[in-house]
């Protein structure tokens, strides 16, 4: 019996500019509607003392390398099974969905373990010593509710990739309700101080969890079959999965490691207040890169079916207009956050006890916000070649712009030139403009060669 595709199915397999716009504008609204979290988050943080915001800066980027290993399966397994749906094998979708989770249960054993023993070491090695018991009482919270964000990331991974975007991205907009109305009532009500943002982090995630668990395995209406009783072991399928995973993770742990080394770079040229301006204000750049991420989520899946398909035409057509699409956007919130600057700052800094770091903060966001112009590019390229299964290809392009431009540019302008924090920060756009141009020539060459080299390249 042959399944019936789903809506979100049909919309994968259908128009290209279409499938981006319906898919990635649902992300886009749900990320954005959660970005009050975000910087709502950082405010009642901010209000509690400059060194509370510094001890999640420390905290943030060793979580987020730790949590971007994880969920690493999900960049493998869902373009994987968007290439299955392609190719119309539904049974093998199913078994690869169930390794996928499977995988997830192994990965994130490991990984809290590991984040839990070490988290001190690591933060002392980063430079936290003047606020370690602050840093630790977040962090060690955060580590063991891990398993929330794991589990979360494969589950609406499976939903991505058979187009269902919108159950994907409430679960987003849920978690963050949820945490803007904890937030205020652990953090202040109970007086839990920056625990109590921890722990409302953990629960608004263990209730999106749950939410989850109920769409894929009681509500079952999804194109997706999800039951243990069918599966069976397929080490191909494995194969698959972890040939993009690995080298995602890889790209993950660069990324990550970036923030774990500007955090200490900023830390050795600006002190704790060096962290907490950069903490606050990559919140607010942060909502300029949510268009790229959003577009991006959509681009894998939708590309991935394509290239099940051997429809190579439809991906020239997705990389051309989903580029044009991410840098004008993009664009768009560069221009607001630099003129907006100071009222942004505003935000973080209203209360005597933050008020020392706002014109540095200001500062900060006019500069990082020129970054937002040409960051599509990286994300939205490196995106194709993992719904292509080139994973090796993207790993490689995000060493390239990640370890050695933006990392050696901001070491050489911070401390070789001497520019302090603000060399830091402008190493951060030279190195990512740079990086990001040399991804995108990487690409066409890579793709001109690739339809040339497939005798099966079909042109619809």
């Amino acid at each position: 019996m042959i399944k019936e595709n789903t809506k979100g199915v049909d919309l994968i397999l259908g128009d290209p500019k279409k499938a981006i716009n319906k898919l990635s504008v649902p992300i886009f609204l749900s990320m954005l509607l959660s970005l009050p979290y975000n910087i709502i988050d950082g405010i009642w943080i901010s209000n509690l003392s400059p060194d509370a915001l510094a001890a999640i800066g420390f905290v943030s980027p060793i979580y987020m390398l730790v949590v971007s290993l994880g969920t690493c399966v999900t960049s493998g397994a869902s373009p994987f099974i968007s290439r299955c749906i392609g190719a119309k094998d539904h049974k093998r979708a199913n078994n690869a969905a169930i390794h996928s989770i499977l995988i997830m249960g192994i990965i994130t054993i490991i990984l809290t373990t590991i984040l839990v023993l070490f988290l001190k070491d690591i933060l002392l090695l980063m430079g936290a010593s003047q606020i370690i018991d602050l840093s630790m009482e977040y962090g060690l919270i955060i580590s063991l509710g891990s398993f929330t964000i794991f589990f979360s990331s494969i589950g609406a991974g499976i939903l991505r990739s058979e187009g269902d975007m919108k159950r994907a991205t409430y679960l987003m907009f849920i978690t963050s309700i949820i945490n803007i109305i904890l937030d205020p009532i652990f953090i202040f009500t109970l007086n839990l101080g920056i625990g109590g943002a921890a722990f409302a982090t953990f629960l608004s995630s263990l209730i999106s969890l749950i939410v989850l668990f109920y769409w894929l395995f009681m509500k079952k209406n999804t194109y997706l079959s999800l039951k243990l009783s069918e599966f069976h072991y397929d080490s191909n399928i494995i194969k698959e999965i972890l040939v993009v995973a690995l080298p995602v993770g890889i790209e993950n742990f660069i990324i990550s490691f970036l923030a774990v080394f500007t955090t200490a770079m900023l830390t050795i040229v600006a002190g704790i207040n060096g962290v907490a301006i950069y903490n606050a204000g990559w919140r607010i750049i942060y909502m300029g890169i949510v268009p790229s991420l959003s577009i991006a989520s959509a681009v894998i899946n939708v590309a991935g079916s394509a290239y099940g398909s051997k429809n190579y035409n439809k991906i020239e057509i997705i990389c051309n207009y989903s580029l044009k699409l991410g840098i004008f956007i993009s664009s768009i919130f560069a221009i607001i956050i630099f003129i907006f600057a100071d009222q942004f700052t505003f935000l973080f800094t209203f209360t005597g006890a933050s008020t020392v770091i706002s014109s540095e903060l200001s500062n900060f966001l006019r500069v990082l916000s020129l970054l937002l112009i040409l960051y599509p590019i990286g994300i939205i390229i490196t995106s194709i070649f993992q719904a292509m299964g080139k994973g090796f290809i993207s790993m490689i392009l995000t060493i390239i712009r990640e370890l050695i431009f933006v990392l050696f540019a901001s070491y050489l302008l911070g401390f070789t030139f001497g520019f302090g924090q603000y060399g830091i920060w402008w190493g951060f756009n030279i190195g990512m403009g740079l990086g990001s141009i040399l991804t995108y020539i990487v690409f066409k060459i890579y793709f001109k060669r690739f339809k040339i080299r497939d005798k099966s390249y079909k042109i619809k």
